[in-house]
């Protein structure tokens, strides 16, 4: 093409910017159809919640192909012109060690990983050697509900280098929103929501509670809505609105929620509200202006009346020796008795198989007091995940279902 012959095509807010594919961590993936005005909407927003982020050095090794990489790290990166360090994914998986190293080496500001990412680098960071992280103004955890402990546990181990508490947050987003829907002001850090769990479970009601208090559950505050977000709490069962406390399906609307699904006009339609609310499909509440995400409302197990989290089951049956941290799945399968029968399928790397069983049905039920009814060990890489790292709970349901799990 000669010089000067370009023609710069004409401003369009509705042309597509970009199709993003869900994870498929509940069903299969849809193309998210991102127009420009809702790409521009929900950057432009992320900066309003925080600006500093302007000088900010990002450092990230997420895949593109994700939102939280592609919109939340690069095209962020672009349109702020922030300084953005990006390493192919496959350089984590290899070396999950390397993401400290690039955060000490080109001086990372700010930096985003989902739960099993931020388990692995507290771990490393228990056993390697002295690390400086203290540029690091802030480092967030996303793209799935927010495990409080984790998060506790890269906060102890980052503060031998340097890592303040308040730089840690929890983000919440979804592709159908662009990508980030409510993440807390810079200087707050990370906080925890602390609730009754049975109130929660049996009513809906996210009553607080002290951490030392029996049956307490924490939960990941995710801050307020960023701007232009409305979000609302809804009764899945009436679809009425409901009050502070009071947990229900999250419904958004505002001009970075994506019009709909490519090409899949009964997915749009399924997906929103009259009024142009769309349904997440999460479960959550709001207390006192935050966020707070509790699962997701197809993974709801519910046994004796109780809504269990199977991320409840999950992070219990972790906590034994030999177990996979990020690599265990909780499900319920229809019995004939009233509710679920309760699963957990583990990643196992060591230790005696009968052992295991007996320690996570063990851990399960001193945490969650209920009892398993089938415990089943796994090799390591067996449980599906999705491309992003997120457990496919449905597809692990349907693999036990048929008896395709090879276990141990």
């Amino acid at each position: 093409m000669p010089a000067g012959s370009y023609d710069r095509p004409p401003d369009d807010p509705e042309r597509t910017a970009i199709l993003q594919f869900t994870s498929g961590s509940t069903a299969d993936p849809k193309g998210v159809v991102i127009p420009q005005r809702c790409l521009l909407e929900n950057l432009d927003a992320m900066v309003d919640r925080d600006p500093a982020m302007r000088q900010d050095t990002y450092v990230s090794w997420l895949p593109l192909y994700h939102d939280m990489g592609l919109v939340a790290n690069a095209a962020h990166a672009m349109t702020s012109g922030i300084r953005l360090v990006l390493a192919p994914p496959a350089r984590f998986v290899i070396s999950p060690g390397s993401w400290v190293e690039w955060m000490e080496q080109y001086g990372g500001t700010f930096t985003l990983g989902p739960n099993f990412s931020l388990a692995m680098t507290a771990r490393l960071l228990r056993g390697t050697t002295k690390r400086d992280l203290g540029r690091c103004r802030r480092w967030g955890s996303g793209s799935e509900p927010v495990d409080p402990g984790i998060m506790d546990g890269l906060s102890a181990a980052g503060a031998e280098h340097g890592l303040r508490r308040h730089a840690l947050f929890a983000a919440y987003g979804m592709a159908e929103a662009t990508v980030v829907i409510a993440f807390p002001p810079d200087g707050t850090g990370f906080a925890a929501d602390v609730v009754d769990a049975r109130t929660l479970e049996f009513d809906g009601r996210a009553e607080p509670r002290t951490p030392d208090d029996p049956g307490a559950r924490r939960l990941a505050r995710c801050g307020p809505p960023v701007r232009g977000m409305e979000v609302r709490i809804t009764d899945p069962d009436t679809g009425t609105v409901v009050g502070d406390r009071m947990a229900g399906e999250i419904e958004l609307r505002g001009p970075s929620v994506v019009p709909g699904y490519f090409r899949r006009p009964d997915a749009t339609a399924a997906a929103f509200r009259e009024g142009g609310w769309l349904c997440s499909g999460d479960l959550g509440y709001f207390a006192e202006g935050d966020l707070v995400v509790c699962g997701r409302l197809k993974d709801v197990i519910i046994v004796g009346g109780r809504n269990v989290f199977p991320e409840d089951l999950e992070r219990a049956a972790q906590t034994v020796e030999g177990v996979r941290a990020g690599n265990v799945i909780a499900f319920g399968v229809a019995s004939g008795r009233k509710g679920d029968a309760l699963v957990v399928v583990a990643e196992v790397k060591s230790g005696d198989p009968p052992a295991l069983r007996d320690g996570i049905a063990r851990a399960v039920g001193q945490s969650v007091g209920l009892r398993l009814d089938d415990v089943v060990l796994v090799a390591p890489g067996t449980i599906p995940k999705t491309s992003s790292g997120k457990l496919r709970r449905s597809a692990c349901r349907a693999r036990y279902q048929a008896e395709e799990l090879e276990r141990l």
